[in-house]
């Protein structure tokens, strides 16, 4: 299972709280995989370098198409600043055909709870999906 570690592109501050976004990807095919990871990769080495954010994570599952991806922000605006930005705009829009789902979930801590982790994410994940799943029944 291919990770990108944990990743701090700006340190937070000692005191504050950080915005988190969890993200489950899965893609349709496997063809498809090769496609998102690179993808991927392209949108982390953006991350690395995007102001705002305080560290960032993605686990590959590629025999399971399946991709999630673990960030903390200075605050909303600074990950929806980023998300607007190429090329992780672009690679939203050419990789919405590829997906079979996706499922985000948000939530603030701590800086101090700085880096997050994936065990917290997946659980996080795991319940919004079943909230979803019950607002799409």
């Amino acid at each position: 299972m291919p990770t990108l570690p944990w990743t701090v592109p700006n340190p937070p501050p000692p005191h504050g709280t950080a915005f988190v976004m969890a993200s489950r990807f899965e893609v349709r095919t496997l063809k498809d995989v090769p496609r998102f990871f690179l993808r991927s990769l392209a949108a982390w080495k953006q991350v690395r370098s995007a102001p705002g954010a305080y560290g960032a994570s993605l686990i590959a599952q590629p025999a399971r198409r399946v991709f999630y991806t673990l960030s903390a922000w200075q605050d909303r605006d600074a990950l929806y600043a980023y998300a607007r930005a190429e090329p992780h705009r672009g690679i939203m829009t050419s990789l919405r055909p590829a997906m079979r789902t996706s499922t985000f979930t948000f939530w603030e801590v701590d800086t101090t709870g700085l880096p997050i982790t994936w065990d917290d994410a997946r659980r996080r994940l795991a319940e919004q999906a079943r909230t979803d799943a019950v607002g799409d029944a």
